[in-house]
């Protein structure tokens, strides 16, 4: 499958064991749960915790995930703060053969258009492959800049934006911008509204919980046939009563999906008490047709 086919890319939890360490039998179950949904794989994103994880253990996720060789085409999450470091990640990723790359603006710094410009342009340069660029400044404290993106959107490799703002007429910008390159919902309640803006698909947390009822919610929105965006978009919302991935990892644990619901400091399964409002959420979307 090529890069450009999914409409839906799922950010990939990485499942943990009770003492804390990377579950590989699980993450096993789980790339071949989103390959047999037809969605691209997104590994180690912000959902997957990779700051949180230790660059021997990235090294390790990313490997034995190509090693298992879906046939969903795999992108890499790279993030961070440092250049150099990013660069020899980057390096090290080009003898994995990923299929494409996820790159988000850089952490804690806030740089402005010329730094993001410098930034992107050193990563997108050790590459050989497809580059989706990440506005999320929810997390990263600094929107991606569009004056950056008019010069950043003639780098060979660019390909696309994942837009996470939760704005409308963010999203639109965007869109506007970049076009006739692709920008993907990184929302998952707000595709319905994006896909009338000219949103192209989606970059899910939801499809850890429901890989193949996310693959036709996403497919019904972009095709017009979508009738119950309401209920999507609070289903959606649920998944975030905590910080990510804490909700989707405590639903997939209470379905029997991943074996402990145990995220990485200094994130803990332990912000929910209750998981009432999640189990609940899971029985809707499972008897959604």
């Amino acid at each position: 499958m090529d890069y450009k086919t999914p409409k839906l890319w799922t950010a990939l939890i990485t499942p943990m064991n009770g003492d804390g360490t990377v579950d590989y039998e699980t993450l096993k179950k789980l790339v071949q749960q989103q390959d047999l949904a037809g969605n691209g794989i997104l590994v180690l994103g912000s959902t997957g915790e990779s700051l949180n994880l230790s660059n021997e253990e990235k090294k390790t996720i990313y490997h034995f995930v190509k090693e298992l060789s879906p046939t969903s085409p795999l992108m890499a999450g790279v993030g961070g703060i440092n250049l150099e470091e990013t660069k020899k990640e980057l390096t090290y990723l080009e003898t994995l053969n990923y299929d494409c790359y996820l790159m988000v603006t850089p952490l804690y710094a806030k740089p402005g258009i010329q730094g993001q410009i410098q930034w992107f342009t050193e990563l997108m340069n050790v590459v050989t492959k497809p580059v989706m660029l990440y506005n999320v400044p929810g997390r990263t404290g600094v929107s991606l800049q569009r004056d950056a993106l008019k010069i950043l959107k003639n780098h060979p490799n660019f390909w696309s934006i994942k837009e996470a703002s939760g704005s409308t007429e963010e999203f639109k910008a965007y869109v506007d911008t970049v076009a006739p390159a692709p920008v993907y919902s990184g929302d998952d309640g707000m595709l319905p509204e994006y896909a009338a803006l000219g949103a192209k698909g989606l970059v899910s947390v939801a499809s850890n919980a429901w890989p193949k009822k996310t693959n036709l919610y996403v497919n019904k929105t972009l095709n017009g046939e979508l009738t119950n965006a309401h209920d999507w978009k609070q289903w959606a919302d649920n998944l975030f009563v905590a910080s990510n991935p804490i909700p989707v990892k405590r639903l997939m644990f209470e379905a029997g999906t991943i074996t402990s619901p145990n995220c990485r400091a200094p994130l803990t399964h332990e912000e929910i008490n209750d998981p009432s409002i999640l189990t609940q959420t899971n029985s809707s979307v499972t008897s959604w047709e």
